[in-house]
């Protein structure tokens, strides 16, 4: 990868400047109600992967919220494409995109009307660098107070610009000296962590929680790198009651990719500890899903973006 740094660069609307000049209007219901969506994705090799599924999931949150967008895909895609050159990257360095749309400008009114006319946010900057100690040995994580809110109060499939319910929980778990948290539901099912999904090994099945969590497009991409192998994989209620009986626990997203968890911490003080670097499943699994990314960057190497 080439040393040279490249900028981190913001796209409102069409106007482009360097992340730290971006302003949007106070009275935009993105900032003063979290009322948008987003979404993430990372590149390789120029490649955006996943790109059709980011978009599908995009439209879809717009869906649920009521909120028309105001951008085709690919209106969406050559403003976000235009943001990547203006950032100067180059070839053998990789870029982390976030694309966000807000409701638009309106009044101090929590009813947002009809007449609003949408804005959207590109963030291009270079793909963060996780501590290498988190897959060397494992992130640690701990079982907050604070619950995720019920499914039938906010939809977990809104990928929305709202995060409070996480940022509650992941206070929480830094407080107790843990890098994220795992949050449960209101009924002590295991949903998932800040800004990632969680899996566990528990009687030798791969198990990752069902219950109230965002459909993560690394999960579902880890799925199809498991049944290519033929590995079973297992969706389904994870109850914090069976959590004692896990021997292996790692996250996955779009930037973390497969990383393994060392320990977790229980709600009455105990810490279950994994395996340092990830148990033997954990790291099959971080190999399969490195030969997936491997191969969808070789079948959709046209449509890198540098």
């Amino acid at each position: 990868m080439s040393d040279f740094s490249f900028c981190s660069i913001a796209n409102v609307n069409g106007s482009i400047s360097p992340l730290e000049e971006a302003t949007i209007p106070i009275m935009d219901r993105g900032f003063l109600y979290g009322d948008s969506v987003y979404e993430v994705f990372r590149t390789y090799e120029g490649v955006p992967f996943l790109l059709k599924e980011h978009f599908d999931r995009l439209e879809n949150s717009a869906k649920l919220i009521g909120m028309r967008l105001g951008q085709s895909r690919q209106q969406l895609l050559g403003e976000i494409q235009r943001t990547i050159q203006a950032s100067g990257v180059i070839k053998g360095q990789e870029v982390y995109v976030r694309y966000q749309i807000t409701r638009g400008e309106g009044t101090v009114d929590l009813f947002p009307g009809q007449e609003l006319i949408t804005r959207f946010v590109i963030i291009v900057k270079p793909l963060p660098v996780w501590n290498p100690e988190f897959y060397r040995v494992g992130m640690t994580l701990a079982i907050p107070e604070t619950r995720r809110n019920p499914v039938n109060c906010l939809d977990p499939n809104i990928k929305g610009g709202n995060y409070l319910n996480n940022i509650l929980a992941l206070q929480e778990a830094r407080a107790l000296g843990a890098d994220d948290c795992l949050i449960l539901s209101i009924d002590d099912r295991v949903t998932e962590a800040s800004n990632s999904n969680l899996w566990f090994v528990i009687g030798g099945r791969l198990v990752t929680p069902q219950a109230d969590n965002l459909r993560g497009l690394t999960r579902i991409s880890l799925y199809q790198a498991c049944r290519l192998q033929d590995l079973q994989t297992f969706e389904e209620d994870v109850l914090l009651s069976s959590l004692s009986a896990a021997t292996e626990c790692f996250v996955t997203s779009s930037t973390r990719e497969v990383m393994p968890v060392c320990r977790l911490r229980m709600p009455d003080g105990r810490q279950l500890s994994f395996p340092s670097g990830g148990g033997e499943l954990t790291r099959k699994v971080m190999q399969l899903y490195k030969t997936f990314i491997e191969s969808y960057v070789h079948q959709y190497a046209e449509t890198a973006l540098f």
